[in-house]
């Protein structure tokens, strides 16, 4: 699919749409629980929550072949929730889902009980045991917060003993809120976490706004006119939060009003951001980055590089695409801000990029092109629809 984008002055209200990392979560707790295993949102839906909760009903129903789509936190939650309930399953995955990392996770499910083997899919055998759960903190905090939901389930008591620092540390914080809610506490320690065993998963969680989409609709605003997005958590542990900080960076207006958030056109320039923690937010800061006077720096991108494509590439050639030149030494990306102008941008079959472009394209002249638009599917359906809301003029072409 390809969609037009008008530049244009804008001035409008969006409601946020609920954080897929939540919900993602909330489905698993509740299946735990022994409720449907639906994902605490209402009215909303999309690629990867659908597929989380579709994978939870055919376990609830025996069904051992778990179609995981193109989510990478179905399958790296999904694996250690198998383990816990033993058996033999089959993980299908699609897009790059199969060739994202998982080898120091199937290592430590190895380690205690399932058997791991990977081809074309991935296959399980066996039911895991309590114990000591080694594992690096920097590839994936996904592997971490799958362990965290399923370990409290096994009848003994373990721990998680992390042999490197964890990245993207505010999802793991997420995991242990949404537990928390659902009864189950965990202790953090010096070196980890420790888990009792033998856990009872109690609770009924609503999925709070995504700060990671509205990330978008905020650098809207800071480049084209007024944009308010409600129902965010001010306090919210989401990483993502951090968008507001890097908008102030770039001498961005953006305020608070109640449970909303206001940003405003505003003279923007250079900043630097480093994306440890929320890598997520990499491509739209770059737009960010392409409409400030200056240089700009994203430090600690190398992670991009595992996502639904190759970030870094794909984020660099959708700038260009506008006119923004941008490099990377693998490490960090450097933005070349200015005066971007229309092109036509190619998705890479990733969401992230997708929206990213349509928010370049509203801030320039002329009409732009989002090539494989229909990615935003993925996270979020109503993106286009919620774009024309706040008085974007985007179209099928």
């Amino acid at each position: 699919m390809i969609k037009g984008i008008q530049g244009k002055q804008i001035n409008g209200e969006i409601q946020a749409i609920p954080s897929k990392s939540y919900a993602h979560r909330i489905a698993i707790c509740n299946f735990l629980a022994g409720n449907e295993p639906v994902s605490g949102v209402k009215g909303f839906t999309s690629k990867d929550i659908t597929v989380t909760e579709i994978c939870l009903k055919n376990l609830v129903e025996r069904k051992n072949v778990l179609d995981c789509g193109e989510s990478g936190s179905t399958l790296r939650f999904l694996l250690p929730l198998t383990g816990v309930l033993g058996g033999e399953y089959e993980f299908i995955g699609h897009g790059k889902l199969m060739e994202r990392p998982n080898e120091e996770l199937f290592e430590v499910l190895n380690a205690h009980g399932v058997k791991t083997i990977k081809d074309k899919t991935i296959r399980t055998f066996g039911k895991l045991t309590a114990g000591e759960y080694r594992i690096r903190g920097d590839i994936s905090s996904q592997y971490v917060s799958g362990l965290l939901m399923a370990l409290p389930y096994l009848e003994g008591d373990s721990k998680i003993v992390l042999t490197t620092p964890l990245a993207s540390a505010p999802y793991v914080d997420i995991t242990l809120e949404v537990l928390k809610k659902f009864g189950v506490n965990i202790k953090k320690t010096d070196y980890g976490f420790d888990i009792k065993g033998n856990a009872k998963y109690n609770g009924k969680v609503l999925a709070e706004g995504d700060w990671s989409n509205s990330a978008f609709f905020l650098v809207l605003g800071c480049i084209c006119g007024t944009v308010k997005v409600n129902g965010l958590n001010v306090d919210s542990v989401q990483g993502d939060r951090y968008i507001t900080e890097i908008i102030k960076k770039a001498g961005g207006t953006i305020f608070y009003q109640g449970d909303s958030v206001v940003a405003q056109k505003s003279t923007l320039k250079g900043f630097t951001f480093d994306a440890e923690n929320c890598p997520d937010l990499v491509p739209i800061a770059c737009v960010l980055a392409g409409f400030s006077k200056g240089e700009s720096v994203i430090k600690n991108i190398s992670r991009l590089k595992i996502k639904e494509s190759d970030r870094v590439e794909t984020t660099i050639s959708m700038l260009s695409s506008f006119g923004i030149k941008a490099t990377t030494d693998g490490k960090d990306i450097v933005v070349y801000g200015g005066s971007p102008t229309n092109g036509n941008s190619e998705s890479f079959n990733d969401h992230r990029i997708a929206m990213s472009s349509a928010i370049m394209g509203m801030g320039v002249q002329g009409e732009s092109k989002i090539l494989g638009a229909e990615a935003v599917t993925k996270s979020y359906p109503t993106f286009f629809e919620d774009l024309n809301k706040v008085g974007a003029n985007s179209y099928d072409l």
